[in-house]
């Protein structure tokens, strides 16, 4: 029997991009990304990719989320969230 083992590479393109920042803040931010063993590049495209994927998506829950999804009553808008604790804590306790 043989087996055969594929990788497939995905090629991404990387350019270079000039910006000014503070130099405090690039002092702070490097010491910052050698202490959590990463560069700074690599902080700073993560951080882009998650201003990006929030623009695409409003909002997703995650999987623990998900699956407890209707499990729990929403509160009515026109209520206020003490009126119904104290009704709920009324019945819980005097019924």
């Amino acid at each position: 029997m043989r087996i055969f083992v594929v990788n497939i590479m995905r090629i991404n393109m990387i350019s270079r991009l000039n910006i000014t920042i503070d130099k405090a803040v690039i002092t702070e931010a490097k010491k910052y990304a050698k202490l959590h063993r990463r560069s700074l590049s690599g902080i700073i495209e993560d951080y882009l990719k998650s201003l990006i994927s929030k623009e695409k998506k409003e909002f997703e829950p995650s999987p623990i989320v998900k699956s407890l999804w209707g499990s729990v009553k929403q509160l009515p808008e026109s209520e206020e969230y003490k009126e119904l604790l104290e009704e709920e804590i009324i019945k819980k306790h005097l019924r």
